[in-house]
């Protein structure tokens, strides 16, 4: 299978253009015979909206420019980051994954940020679920930027069977270490090494780049292979179109080595959970 990352910079709340940006990323990675496509957290509509949030949301069901994005997926596995209307007034910050055509899945951020720089849930709904579903590339999960950093999250998809999971991620770039690079950045490289490796799943971390209010965003997607090995990331702080052949079989090899799906209890834990939470609430 042939994954590939646009780690692009979106123009704020401009979704003609944004989607004129897609399309020619999605031919261009159809050119490369890619199977999968992936775009960052909100790629259809830029990151900082704050009032635009309601100007730019889409109804999957009832867009034109989703069905545009929808007639370009024929062929292609595509996920991209978008504002969704799911009721009327009620906005999320959602991904969508298409495919021939067609929606099989979005998943809406369940843990959107609203602390220093970010001011998610002032304008977004959150997410209930984490739902692993099949894909003619085998059994997916999707997670939005800080869903990732909540190990639980990562769990419930593994435990929900998936295979290859998919995050799209706006993070900034803050601080410098001794690597080239963001300090950022280290803590979303170590949680895609860690959740790669004790999932046994293929892990693709599309993460944006560019400016907006005073933001700057680190760029470094990322692939981890099951065995938590990193096998491929972009640059920082610039635009990239990352392609990388990976073996599917890999999966099944390193669950064979590392068997911690066989040993895998959730009815256990989620047993356990049960109690913690019902001793809190005491």
């Amino acid at each position: 299978m042939k994954v590939a990352l646009a780690q692009i910079s979106p123009s704020l709340g401009d979704l003609e253009n944004n989607v004129d940006r897609h399309i020619y990323f999605i031919r261009k990675a159809k050119k490369n015979k890619a199977d999968l496509l992936v775009f960052p957290e909100l790629s259809l509509t830029g990151y900082t909206l704050q009032d635009l949030v309601e100007e730019t949301a889409l109804n999957p069901h009832q867009s034109s420019l989703f069905d545009r994005l929808k007639t370009e997926s024929q062929g292609l596995s595509l996920v991209f980051g978008f504002v969704e209307e799911k009721e009327k007034g009620i906005f999320y910050n959602s991904a969508a994954f298409l495919e021939n055509g067609k929606i099989l899945h979005i998943h809406r951020k369940v843990f959107p940020p609203t602390f220093g720089m970010f001011e998610e849930k002032k304008f977004f709904g959150e997410g209930k679920n984490f739902h692993s579903f099949p894909t003619p590339l085998g059994k997916a999960g999707m997670m939005i930027c800080r869903d990732f950093l909540h190990y639980g999250a990562s769990y419930l998809l593994f435990a929900g069977g998936a295979e290859i999971i998919i995050v799209l991620s706006a993070a900034p770039g803050r601080g410098f270490d001794s690597r080239e690079g963001f300090a950022s950045s280290e803590m979303w490289e170590l949680m895609g090494q860690t959740i790669s490796r004790f999932s046994t799943s293929f892990l693709f971390y599309c993460n944006r780049v560019g400016f907006e209010d005073g933001k700057s965003f680190a760029g470094g997607s990322f692939i981890y292979n099951p065995g938590g090995e990193l096998l491929v990331k972009a640059p920082y702080a610039q635009e990239n179109f990352l392609l990388r052949e990976v073996n599917l079989q890999e999966i099944r090899r390193y669950r064979k080595k590392n068997p911690f799906k066989r040993e895998d209890k959730p009815s256990l834990i989620l047993q356990q959970l049960q109690r913690i939470t019902n001793a809190k609430e005491v």
